[in-house]
């Protein structure tokens, strides 16, 4: 169960990805219509490629509270990223 939980929160933000990228015009405004940056996102930072989105469909700035959150998700996609590699390390 606790890898079923797992799958799922890391499966999450790619999925909410994938399906703005396939039936909402979300990404094209931040990306300015391109692919290449959405599908990079997709891949290595997905929490920080809504956020970034979220930001600028909002017409906020990338400034102050908005940058917090923003370092956030980055911080977090980082984080799931890198602490296999730290476990691996120890064995």
């Amino acid at each position: 169960m606790p890898c079923l939980l797992l799958i799922v929160v890391l499966a999450f933000p790619r999925i909410t990805l994938a399906l703005m990228f396939f039936f909402s015009t979300y990404l094209e405004r931040p990306f300015h219509g391109g692919v290449l940056l959405p599908i990079l996102g997709f891949f290595f930072l997905p929490l920080t490629t809504i956020v970034y989105a979220w930001e600028v469909n909002s017409k906020m700035p990338t400034e102050g509270i908005n940058l917090l959150w923003l370092l956030l998700a980055v911080i977090i996609d980082l984080g799931g990223l890198g602490g296999g590699a730290r476990r691996r390390s120890k064995n």
